[in-house]
C-alpha cells in the first residue's frame, strides 16, 4: 500500500518512535482509508491515531452542537466589524470629529487585530485551543461593553484598539472546530459557519435600525456583545481539541474527549490503543518557513492579505462609488467638490438599507464556494474568486449606470467573500497540529495588515482617481490568483496532519500514483464517486 519502495517506506516511518515502536502503520492508515471512514477504524488493527477516531466516528450530533458555538462566536466577532461602519458616521458627527479621526477608529480595530493575531495562535499552540478561545472571547466582551461607556474620542479609539485585540482570536473557533471534523465534512461545515458570519452583519443592521434612532450608539455597543455572553456562558461544554491532547502527550485526556464525542453521536469506538507522535515545540514560529512550507507560508500571507484588502476595500468603496456615480464623474471632466472634513451626514433608513443589500451579498458567495471547493478543490476556487473579482471591476471603468453599479458590485463582493471562506478552509488544513493555530494566526494577521491599508486608497486614492483606484484592487486580485495557483500542497481529500516530522504520501500533489487504492480526488475529485465522498456530509 506504499506508493515509494518498501525500504524507503520503512526507512520514513522509523524516524516516528511512538512508545519505544515504529509506526509503521501510519502511511497505510491515510492511504488505504483516504475516503472510506470504516477503513480508517479497521478492528484488527491494536492501534490507531486521533483522526482514525474522528473518521470512525462521524459527523453527528456532538459535530452540530459545536457548529453552533463555533458560529456564535463568528457572528459575534462580524457584528463588532459591522459596528465600524455605523458607528464611524455617528461619531463624527456627535462628537464633531474631522474625517481623519473617524478613518483612525477604523484602523485601531485593525491595528488590535493584527497585533494579536499571532499572539492567540501561539496561546492556542502552547497552551490549548480551548484556553486560547476562551481567553479571546472574555476579551472581547469586556472591552466592548466597556467601549459603550467611553466619555471622548481617546477612550473609544484605546477601548475600541483593545476589542480589536480580542476579534483577533476569532480564527482560533476555526482550528478548534476543524480538529473535530471528519475529511469528507470539514470543507462543507467550515463554510457553513461562515454563514454565522453572514448573518452577524445582517443582525448587526437590524439591531442599528431598532436601536439608533431611539437608545443610541452606547446601546448599540452593550447589545452587540449578546452572543459573545451567551458563547462565554456555553462555552464549558467545548473540549479541548483531542489531536491537541494527543500532541502533548496527553493520551487519556484525548481518548476521554473521543469517548464522549462517540458516546453522543451514538457510535462504538474505534478499538485498540490510542497512539501518536508527541512533538514538544510546540508553536514555534520557524517552523511555518521550514523548507517544507516556506513557499506554502508565504504565498498564503499574500492571498490572505489580498483578500482582506479587496473585501474591505469593496465594502468602503461602495458607499464612495454610489455617491460619485462610479467613474462617470471622471468622465465628464468634472473635479470632486473638495468637502469640508467637518462636514457629516447621519445614517438615513435608506443607508441602512443599502448595507443590508450589500450585507446579503455574502450569501451566493457562499454557495459558490460551497459547489466549487470539493470539485475544482481548494486552490482553483480561491483563484476562480481573486479572478472573477477582478472581471467585475473592469467594467466600472466605463460609466455604468447605478443599477449596473450595484449588481457588479453585489457580484464582485460575493466572490471576495467566497475567497475569504475558501482560504479559512485551506489554512487549518495544510499545516499540521503543532503549527495549525499559528499559521491561521499569522494568516489572519496579513489579512489584518490588508484591511488596515485598504481606507488609504479606497477613501484617500479615490479622491484624486477612480481608475487608479479600480487598477489597484485589480491587479492585486489578479496576482492573488496566481499566487493561488502556485500554492505547492493540494488539501482537497486529505486528512489533518498530526506531526510536521513526517511526511504521508498523499501530502504533495502527484506523489500517489493516480491509480492507488486511495483514491485521492485531485483538483477535479476524480470520479464521480469520489466527488460524492469528499462532498458527503
Amino acid at each position: 500500500s506504499c506508493t515509494r519502495s518498501e525500504d524507503d517506506c520503512l526507512g520514513r516511518d522509523q524516524e516516528v518512535q511512538i512508545d519505544g515502536r515504529q509506526a509503521y502503520m501510519e502511511s497505510v492508515a491515510l492511504h488505504d482509508g483516504a475516503l472510506v471512514p470504516r477503513e480508517f477504524a479497521n478492528p484488527t488493527d491494536d492501534t490507531f491515531m486521533v483522526e482514525d477516531a474522528v473518521e470512525a466516528i462521524g459527523f453527528g450530533k456532538f459535530q452540530w452542537k459545536l457548529s453552533i458555538l463555533t458560529g456564535l462566536s463568528w457572528m459575534a466577532d462580524a457584528m463588532e466589524m459591522m459596528i465600524l461602519s455605523i458607528l464611524a458616521p455617528q461619531l463624527h458627527c456627535e462628537w464633531r470629529l474631522p474625517s481623519l479621526w473617524v478613518a483612525l477608529l477604523t484602523s485601531a480595530v485593525f491595528i488590535g487585530m493584527m497585533i494579536s493575531s499571532s499572539i492567540w495562535g501561539n496561546i492556542s499552540d502552547k497552551y490549548g485551543r480551548k484556553t486560547g478561545l476562551k481567553m479571546s472571547v472574555a476579551w472581547t466582551m469586556f472591552y466592548g461593553v466597556l467601549s459603550a461607556f467611553a466619555p471622548v474620542y481617546g477612550w473609544i479609539l484605546f477601548l475600541r484598539a483593545l476589542v480589536g485585540f480580542g476579534i483577533g482570536g476569532a480564527p482560533q473557533s476555526v482550528t478548534l472546530y476543524a480538529e473535530f471534523l471528519p475529511m469528507r465534512s470539514r470543507a462543507t461545515c467550515i463554510l457553513l459557519i461562515e454563514i454565522f458570519w453572514a448573518l452577524g452583519t445582517v443582525f448587526e443592521v437590524l439591531l442599528a435600525i431598532l436601536v439608533m434612532p431611539t437608545l443610541g450608539w452606547r446601546w448599540l455597543l452593550g447589545l452587540s456583545t449578546i452572543p459573545l455572553f451567551i458563547f462565554a456562558i456555553l462555552s464549558f461544554w467545548l473540549p479541548e481539541s483531542a489531536r491537541y491532547d494527543v500532541l502533548t502527550g496527553n493520551q487519556e485526556k484525548a481518548l476521554t474527549t473521543l469517548k464522549r464525542i462517540a458516546k453522543e453521536n451514538g457510535v462504538p469506538m474505534p478499538l485498540g490503543k490510542l497512539i501518536a507522535a508527541r512533538q514538544e515545540d510546540r508553536g514555534k514560529f520557524q517552523d511555518l518557513f521550514s523548507p517544507h512550507f516556506r513557499w506554502t507560508t508565504i504565498l498564503l500571507w499574500f492571498i490572505w492579505f489580498s483578500n482582506a484588502f479587496a473585501y474591505y476595500g469593496l465594502v468602503l468603496l461602495t458607499t464612495e462609488l454610489f455617491q460619485e456615480g462610479g467613474a462617470c464623474g471622471e468622465s465628464k471632466g468634472s473635479k470632486r467638490e473638495p468637502r469640508c472634513s467637518l462636514e457629516c451626514k447621519y445614517l438615513t433608513s435608506d443607508d441602512y438599507k443599502d448595507l443590508l443589500w450589500t450585507t446579503l451579498s455574502e450569501f451566493p458567495g457562499l454557495l459558490v464556494t460551497l459547489w466549487a471547493i470539493d470539485r475544482l478543490g481548494r486552490r482553483k476556487t480561491m483563484a476562480l474568486c481573486f479572478f472573477v473579482f477582478s472581471l467585475c471591476l473592469v467594467p466600472l471603468y466605463a460609466c455604468v449606470g447605478r443599477t449596473w453599479l450595484t449588481v457588479l458590485i453585489f457580484i464582485a463582493r460575493a466572490f471576495i467573500a467566497g475567497g475569504f471562506q475558501a482560504a479559512y478552509v485551506y489554512t487549518p488544513e495544510v499545516y499540521p497540529t503543532a503549527t495549525r493555530a499559528l499559521g491561521l494566526g499569522t494568516s489572519s494577521g496579513m489579512a489584518r495588515v490588508g484591511a488596515l491599508i485598504t481606507p488609504f486608497v479606497a477613501q484617500v486614492m479615490l479622491e484624486s482617481s477612480v481608475y487608479l483606484t479600480l487598477s489597484v484592487y485589480s491587479i492585486c486580485c489578479l496576482l492573488a490568483a496566481i499566487a493561488s495557483c502556485a500554492l505547492p500542497i493540494e488539501t482537497t481529500g486529505r486528512g489533518l496532519q498530526e506531526s510536521s516530522h513526517r511526511e504521508w504520501g498523499q501530502e504533495m500533489m502527484g506523489r500517489a500514483p493516480a491509480n492507488s487504492s486511495g483514491g485521492i480526488p485531485h483538483s477535479d475529485s476524480g470520479s464521480q464517486e469520489d466527488g460524492a465522498h469528499a462532498r458527503g456530509w
